[in-house]
């Protein structure tokens, strides 16, 4: 039978008194030394959003009419959907979809057979639009551009 390796009872009890002594050593010095003022923990704000260890000037203060306030983001159709342009990258006509790659960046869209014409193959360069699917951005609304570009 193996020898464990716990410590005996004595040990357990001297560790535990030792860490007793540290606790009360720490305590004693947070007693002795207190830590900053209250006031020497508050930050301000300036205008320009830096934290500063100065109040603010009140004499600058500006009046800022509550109707100028914009609370919420705009209604989706006071949002102009742009139409962007892109080269198709892949597509199976067999399973009915493929990836475009937008001119403008390096980011791929997902699109259907449904939402592009049926003549669309490989490096066709297409005009679309973004709409959100089950899984990100998905091409919609896919139209063949034509030999300039547009």
């Amino acid at each position: 039978m193996a020898k464990s390796n716990s410590f005996n009872k004595r040990e357990i009890e001297k560790n535990k008194q030792q860490k007793r002594k540290e606790k009360q050593q720490k305590r004693e010095e947070r007693k002795n030394n207190p830590a900053d003022s209250f006031e020497d923990m508050i930050a301000y704000v300036d205008e320009n959003g830096v934290i500063t260890s100065t109040p603010p000037d009140l004499t600058n203060k500006r009046k800022i009419k509550i109707e100028n306030i914009a609370v919420s983001t705009p209604k989706k159709e006071d949002m102009e959907d742009p139409i962007l342009n892109g080269r198709v990258e892949y597509f199976n006509p067999d399973k009915g979809y493929g990836f475009i790659k937008h001119t403008g960046s390096t980011d791929k869209y997902f699109f259907h057979i449904s939402s592009a014409p049926a003549s669309i193959t490989d490096g066709n360069m297409v005009t679309f639009e973004l709409e959100r699917g089950q899984k990100g951005m998905n091409a919609v609304r896919i139209t063949l551009a034509n030999k300039d570009g547009q």
